[in-house]
């Protein structure tokens, strides 16, 4: 049984001895579309309330849900951004890698990585850099003061505002690519 925002479906997915075929259409173990849920959770960070939601989702499903059912919805997505915020970390860093999606990726000198913060923005900006930039100082201070990135628009002067004796680096790739090019 898959739950949707329209309707509960039946489905039946196919199985073969070998276990190698893999549908693509609904993940495994998943009993619920989330794309109610992700529309709420879109509309809270906008700062819509938890009545105007309600009151938008009866009228485009025709559905009646309470503001306290809204807020059960938006609680789950809290609780994960403030364990993100808390989880803990390694005590350093052999880079940070800044990646154009607003990314920000600490990489230990194993290889393994964590992501360290992020933010959603329309455009790239030397500004929306240093908004990302400054969310992570506390966890980059002392832990790597050399940054990575695609050569992205006013990440340099962003970064070097932000830590001015760290070191930068184009990536390799996008060097090759842009030279290419």
């Amino acid at each position: 049984m898959l739950h949707t925002e329209f309707v509960d479906l039946q489905l039946a997915i196919p199985r073969d001895r070998n276990g190698e075929f893999k549908q693509q259409t609904v993940a495994p173990y998943r009993r619920s579309n989330d794309t109610l849920e992700a529309f709420v959770i879109h509309m809270f960070q906008k700062g819509v309330t938890n009545a105007e939601i309600a009151d938008l989702i009866e009228r485009m499903y025709g559905h009646h849900y309470t503001p306290q059912t809204i807020s059960n919805l938006t609680k789950v997505m809290s609780e994960q951004v403030e364990a993100f915020q808390v989880r803990p970390l390694s005590a350093r860093y052999a880079c940070v890698y800044l990646d154009a999606t607003y990314i920000a990726v600490g990489i230990r000198e194993d290889g393994s990585k964590d992501v360290l913060g992020y933010t959603i923005a329309p455009t790239e900006s030397e500004s929306v850099w240093k908004k990302v930039l400054q969310d992570i100082q506390d966890l980059v201070r002392k832990k790597s003061y050399y940054f990575v990135s695609g050569g992205l628009k006013g990440i340099a002067d962003a970064i070097l505002s932000i830590y001015p004796d760290a070191k930068y680096q184009t990536c390799c790739v996008h060097l090759q690519r842009n030279y290419f090019s």
